[in-house]
């Protein structure tokens, strides 16, 4: 008996989502943004071009799926990261060597590329990685100067130095075309120590409770 046809399950779904924004992925490395078609993408992935636009509406939003996507990645392993019981310092430089490998890999080398080339992404690649990332690095600092373990009065100002120290000019190197430096992990341990070695002494806690001077 012919079974019947019935609507893809959830899972399903997912991954032939996911087969897509692969395609869509591998299309942008080889013909960029405005090389990059929906057709081609479907065609690609094995699905209709009207399912694509029926998900994603459009190129752009096809896009900003993949960039979402990537972003929240990154953002598990920056979360991860910051997450564990560890001092300050390992943490941090935890983080910067995440960072980095995310920053300097092959998908968010081609995503920034097209970035540049597609001014529409742009402000996708900004408010789905930059500006979900910073808080989560802020939060973790905040936290840090509550417990007195690092000064640290405007945390998103911190991770602004942060950020700016272990990126340095590597991203934009690798993205004119130079290949990502090999010392990543030694890259990162200097940035974290420029930066805690840059913060304002932490305050001295008092053991009576009243607190006193800095150290």
């Amino acid at each position: 008996m012919q079974g019947r046809r019935g609507r893809p399950r959830e899972g399903e779904n997912e991954a032939r989502r996911a087969a897509v924004l692969d395609a869509a992925f591998a299309e942008l490395v080889e013909r960029g943004y405005t090389g990059t078609t929906m057709l081609a993408v479907a065609r690609r992935a094995g699905a209709s071009k009207e399912t694509l636009y029926s998900w994603f509406g459009d190129k752009r939003g096809l896009f900003a799926a993949l960039v979402r996507r990537q972003s929240e990645q990154a953002n598990a392993a920056v979360a991860e990261a910051l997450a564990l019981d560890r001092p300050p310092r390992e943490a941090l430089t935890a983080f910067a060597v995440r960072l980095l490998r995310l920053l300097l890999g092959e998908a968010s080398v081609a995503i920034n590329r097209a970035a540049v080339a597609a001014p529409e992404l742009a402000g996708v690649l900004l408010a789905e990685g930059r500006h979900t990332t910073g808080p989560l690095v802020a939060g973790y600092l905040a936290d840090l100067a509550a417990r007195g373990e690092i000064a640290a009065g405007d945390p998103e100002e911190a991770f602004r130095l942060l950020y700016g120290l272990v990126v340095s000019d590597a991203q934009i190197r690798v993205l004119l075309g130079e290949a990502p430096p090999a010392d990543l992990e030694e890259r990162a341990r200097r940035a974290v120590d420029r930066f805690l070695a840059l913060l304002p002494p932490a305050p001295v806690r008092d053991p009576s409770g009243r607190g006193a001077g800095t150290r």
